[in-house]
């Protein structure tokens, strides 16, 4: 377990690097083509990928001048570290409100960003799946399932990845669905990580590591992100829809004091609101993310399954009581884990 955290800590370094040569850039170019960075997490690459073409379309159709937007992409609490320390990120859309107030706690990011944007500055929601092989061999229907002998669990390390932390909470909201006790709940969670073969530091190094490397049995694993492997390699893998698991709300925010030295509030400002129009929300349902635009999110219900039972992270008391309880150092994650 020490050589996983090791190898967690070079993977975070090199994503850090890798953050602030990315983000070199922003402000305004000679030729008034405005530049934004947008430090984001690891599953939505490809959906920024599409997004920045339609709204670059749309910004110079509203501005009559060209906007370029910059990507970054990494594990979540790592990206968010990348900005803390000097990655000039404009905007952040990372997967969950914690890693946003991490930022905020350095002044980079105003107090009260959540309510700068509809739905709590959630544009898109998803929620966590297993991603299994074709024919599904180890017939894995459950979070039961999953703490049987001879299966292997892929699912990266919450102490990097914002959905690694949504990963153990939608485990353990089945735990609290199906066990009393504390003690019950804390067994179970054990005996899921006892499973867990490889811990990547991001969603899609797990997600690398059970497509690519062939690694582990079941992928526990963002809708969203397990949609798109079915989509890249079609016939070779099937999702299974746990009975339980949690409401997965990814946040954006403006990096209120690189903006204003980039001179990019507006811009920043106009990329994150286009999120919530209906040409980007039926592009987030494409993309398998689910829209926060019910009437768009039920032009997709053939694709997400809206019968799951979700729990939400106020059911945990919000972030920084979850954090405190779970994922801080000390507190189970370490416990059921180890270092």
């Amino acid at each position: 377990m020490r050589n996983i955290h090791k190898y967690t800590a070079a993977m975070l370094s090199a994503v850090m690097v890798v953050s602030l040569f990315l983000t070199g850039c922003s402000g305004k170019k000679d030729d008034g083509t405005v530049t934004i960075t947008n430090v984001s997490y690891d599953p939505t690459r490809e959906f920024y990928e599409k997004y920045n073409k339609i709204f670059e379309s749309y910004y110079e159709s509203e501005h009559g001048k060209r906007i370029n937007v910059i990507q970054s992409h990494g594990g979540s609490g790592a990206q968010a570290r990348s900005v803390v320390e000097g990655c000039n990120a404009d905007v952040v859309t990372l997967a969950l409100e914690h890693d946003i107030d991490l930022i905020q706690n350095t002044g980079l990011i105003e107090k009260g960003w959540i309510d700068e944007f509809p739905k709590s500055s959630a544009p898109y929601t998803s929620t966590i799946v297993f991603l299994v092989r074709k024919g599904n061999p180890k017939h894995i229907s459950d979070w039961d399932d999953l703490v049987k002998k001879n299966v292997d669990v892929i699912t990266p390390d919450p102490k990097s990845s914002g959905g690694a932390c949504w990963n153990f909470l939608a485990a353990l909201s089945y735990a609290k669905t199906n066990y009393d006790s504390q003690k019950e709940q804390k067994t179970f969670m054990r005996k899921l990580y006892e499973n867990v073969t490889i811990m990547d530091s991001g969603a899609r190094g797990s997600t690398t590591t059970f497509v690519e490397n062939g690694q582990g049995d079941v992928l526990i694993a963002w809708e969203n992100e397990a949609l798109t492997t079915m989509d890249s390699y079609p016939g070779k893998y099937e999702i299974v829809n746990p009975s339980v698991s949690i409401l997965a709300q990814p946040s954006v925010a403006i990096v209120d004091d690189n903006a204003k030295s980039n001179g990019t509030e507006a811009a920043s400002k106009e990329y994150l609101q286009y999120l919530y129009s209906d040409e980007a929300q039926r592009l987030i349902g494409e993309s398998g993310y689910r829209p926060t635009n019910q009437d768009i999110l039920n032009q997709f219900s053939d694709k997400f399954d809206l019968n799951i039972r979700l729990w939400s992270i106020d059911d945990y008391g919000g972030w920084d009581e979850a954090y405190k309880t779970y994922f801080d150092d000390g507190a189970m994650f370490d416990e059921i884990y180890g270092n």
